[in-house]
């Protein structure tokens, strides 16, 4: 007769089910206060500062009184700006734009982040989903991705056929310049992040 194995698959599945159930309930244990700082300080040595926060704020702050004079300065002369803001997941346009945005008149400035088309918006002209977004007389519209991902995002996922996408390229130098001979001129930005 052969001893027991000690090394059974299943005995090693048990082991590593009691091991995570334990890790997990001493998990919970730990107050949030722990936990987040235990996070931060990960965080920090893996993502260290490329400048001091002291710096940081003082920009921050400066670049943010200009935009508030580029607000002002759209609403008194009854401009139209949009910015749209193009990249990866992941890549800082969320931050960005919450930075941009943050010390701003909500009536003046809005953001606009489009979710994935319904069914009906599958069937329409694809820019009819961005033109009711489009900055009346005195707006700034901050597009959070824009018409481009017809040709990069919703290709990938299946939103839109090759086909689409050819049509897509097609029409977007056309309505991009309907949008500047419009009579009061709306003031493109394209900030790309990579």
């Amino acid at each position: 007769m052969t001893a027991p194995d000690d090394t059974h698959p299943s005995q090693d599945w048990l082991e590593a089910e009691l091991a995570d159930t334990l890790d997990e309930d001493f998990e919970l244990e730990l107050e949030d206060a722990v936990l987040s700082l235990e996070i931060k300080r990960i965080y920090k040595t893996r993502h260290p500062d490329t400048i001091d926060r002291h710096t940081y704020f003082q920009s921050l702050i400066r670049l943010q009184s200009e935009l508030i004079k580029l607000q002002d300065w759209v609403q008194h002369t009854r401009q139209k700006v949009v910015v749209i803001f193009e990249g990866r997941d992941s890549a800082g346009k969320g931050g960005v734009i919450k930075r941009i945005s943050q010390r701003l008149n909500p009536r003046v400035v809005r953001v606009v982040a489009l979710p994935a088309p319904s069914d009906r918006e599958k069937t329409q002209w694809y820019f009819q989903r961005y033109v009711p977004h489009l900055p009346a007389g005195g707006e700034i519209v901050l597009f959070d991705r824009s018409w481009y991902n017809r040709a990069g995002v919703e290709r990938v996922m299946g939103f839109a056929s090759e086909t689409q996408v050819e049509e897509f390229f097609h029409d977007v130098p056309e309505f991009e310049r309907m949008l500047v001979r419009c009579k009061r001129r709306l003031q493109p930005i394209e900030l790309m992040y990579s």
